[in-house]
């Protein structure tokens, strides 16, 4: 099945709340006012809700109870709110797929966004678009478990969704990855553009023209899969992206001695997921 084709099955495309979309839409629309957006969420009881819960968890240490939606955007900036919104909004778009550990997924997908988001802070470019596109680079793979689930499963006895070789062998067998499906479903969902080319080029960030967020994501996946995979110390090093790290000025060492352990930078922040 191509690509085309995979969109055209009614069960591939995952419907998002309208409010979600409104707020992936204000992410092209500078003049958006807090309060438009507040508003929008306070409508959503569910989604309001979530926010509150993520505003007053510990990942955001607060030193105050925030009882509004209004107060949450003020408190934790409106880029953090957005990217909230669209997190758990993604998240609660796929129910059940068969074949898919979706707790797994999401585990693996929010270690890949907090990790993004620790790198891009230490190199100092927009940490919150680091943690969205972190979150959404393996999306594809719900949107192929969902339109194409014989396919998918197939794939899955050779290469499982956490391991490296995934990529290869969709490529192989269907002439495209989950990394197409994923800038394809962004570009439907109108993300902006650099979000499809982000999730298009983090497998491969060194080909073409150099992307410092494909590169963060890269390595992002790469520590969370070590993570969720229990790499050995010697796995670590063996499996590191050296050349992806040295064009980001990063070594080794700053995975191992200077980050937090994943369960630090992510605690508080599985609201998202749940």
């Amino acid at each position: 099945m191509n690509l085309e084709a995979l969109f055209q099955q009614q069960t591939a495309l995952p419907s998002i709340p309208k409010v979600v979309q409104e707020v992936i839409e204000s992410f092209n629309n500078e003049s958006v006012s807090i309060e438009e957006i507040g508003k929008k969420l306070a409508a959503d009881q569910v989604l309001s809700a979530k926010i509150l819960r993520l505003a007053n968890s510990s990942y955001y240490h607060v030193s105050r109870t925030i009882g509004t939606v209004e107060d949450a955007v003020l408190m934790l900036g409106f880029m953090t709110v957005r990217t909230l919104v669209v997190s758990t909004g993604m998240a609660g778009s796929f129910k059940k797929l068969p074949g898919v550990d979706l707790k797994l997924f999401w585990r693996y997908s929010l270690d890949t966004a907090v990790v993004a988001k620790w790198l891009a802070k230490r190199i100092k470019v927009n940490s919150d678009f680091a943690f969205t596109v972190g979150l959404m680079h393996a999306i594809g793979q719900l949107v192929m478990h969902a339109g194409m689930p014989e396919q998918a499963l197939q794939v899955d006895k050779v290469a499982g969704p956490l391991d490296a070789r995934r990529l290869d062998v969709e490529r192989k067998s269907f002439g495209y990855d989950f990394s197409d499906v994923g800038a394809e479903l962004a570009k439907r969902w109108r993300f902006p553009d650099e979000f499809s080319q982000v999730i298009k080029s983090f497998p491969q960030p060194l080909e073409g023209k150099f992307d410092q967020f494909a590169a963060i994501v890269h390595l992002a996946a790469w520590r969370a899969r070590a993570e969720e995979n229990k790499y050995s110390a010697d796995e670590l090093e063996s499996t590191f992206p050296a050349d992806v790290a040295e064009k980001l000025g990063l070594k080794f060492d700053v995975f191992t001695e200077e980050m937090p352990p994943l369960a630090e930078l992510s605690e508080g922040m599985q609201e998202l997921i749940n």
